[in-house]
């Protein structure tokens, strides 16, 4: 368990108050001055905010904040299932087992079978067995250093999807230095299955934020979609490039310039050295960030589909403007909008994005 100092729970919470004004003042706009149930928590290196607006026309808010305990509960369940810095993870287990399979889960067998398809999708680009180089990197150190060439050519060897192995329940990487990270799709798929859990608990109208992986579940009360707005990269937070919207829909984003709270206050995902900035993003081919003119890239889907749209986008920030967009072309269902500089510099033809 995650023990916060009195400093950090302060910084968090001051994280939560910015991180969720963009989608409080424009979801709660116009819907009666509805409200809505919420709830903050820290979870997936994350702070998370689950609003409930309405369960089957009846808000109530004792049964609103069960369902919420119950996500948040589920939530914890798949950290600790998928996390591969917790040491008894089915992930860590995998990791750690010599090329030996190991039974797992549905929800392993789910992410890591889905994680396969978009290394194949990208061609190795989106590789989940990026562990033994994203290991070497640490970029919530007060004094990151890049890591020494020998060594990313050596964990580079062990950089290979196709090494990952099914049977039934069973999973296996054959090259045992190999290391799974899942960094890049596990976010989705808990928001998908949190999505799953609130439908089941009555939930109709909801917008489920784990750190910028939004589920939405219905629209607003009163029939209209919610309003999603798009953060401008590099701010505190407070100031979007435009806005989009979502009814039952997923809006997922990924970029090089991602902020988190830890329980040593706030990092930024990616540090400075020599004039060259290193962001978290990493090349499979490389060992190093990804050469990329993007700063941040937007996905809408429907709901149900977080997990994909989560590996997507980071495959369209690996590619670029043009290969991601022709990355998205080739998926049914999904639009993107791009944004470098702090501002849109391109989108999919059926994105509904309005800039500000």
């Amino acid at each position: 368990m995650i023990k916060f100092s009195k400093q950090t729970i302060k910084l968090s919470l001051i994280f939560v108050i910015i991180a969720t004004v963009i989608i409080t003042q424009t979801a709660c706009k116009n819907t009666k001055d509805v409200e809505p149930v919420s709830k903050e928590g820290f979870y997936l290196d994350t702070v998370c905010k689950i609003s409930i607006y309405d369960m089957d026309g009846d808000l109530d808010k004792e049964k609103a904040e069960a369902a919420i305990n119950k996500a948040y509960k589920r939530c914890r369940e798949l950290e600790n299932t998928l996390s591969n810095t917790i040491e008894t993870s089915e992930v860590s287990q995998i990791n750690n087992a010599g090329g030996n399979w190991v039974t797992v889960g549905k929800d392993t067998l789910k992410v890591v079978k889905a994680g396969v398809k978009y290394g194949e999708l990208s061609d190795g680009d989106f590789d989940i067995t990026i562990g033994s180089v994203s290991g070497l990197w640490d970029f919530q150190s007060e004094n990151p250093v890049v890591p020494e060439q020998s060594k990313i050519t050596e964990a580079l060897k062990h950089v290979n999807y196709k090494n990952i192995q099914f049977d039934g329940n069973k999973i296996r990487i054959i090259d045992p230095k190999a290391k799974l990270d899942l960094g890049g799709i596990a976010k989705g798929y808990v928001a998908d299955e949190l999505t799953i859990l609130l439908e089941k608990e009555g939930v109709t109208s909801a917008v489920i934020n784990l750190g910028g992986n939004i589920s939405t579940i219905g629209g607003k009360p009163d029939g209209s979609p919610f309003i999603i707005g798009i953060e401008k990269p590099y701010t505190d937070r407070t100031e979007i490039i435009g806005t989009t919207t979502a009814d039952n829909q997923t809006v997922v984003t990924s970029g090089i310039y991602e902020r988190q709270f830890v329980t040593s206050g706030i990092y930024e995902r990616q540090f400075q050295k020599d004039g060259k900035i290193y962001h978290h993003v990493l090349s499979s081919k490389t060992g190093y960030p990804v050469e990329t003119q993007l700063e941040a890239v937007s996905l809408v889907a429907k709901k149900g589909r977080s997990m994909d749209v989560d590996a997507m986008s980071t495959i369209c920030l690996m590619k670029g403007v043009d290969g991601g967009k022709a990355f998205i072309k080739k998926q049914k269902g999904v639009e993107a909008v791009f944004s470098a500089q702090g501002k849109e510099v391109a989108k999919t033809k059926g994105m509904k994005f309005t800039a500000e």
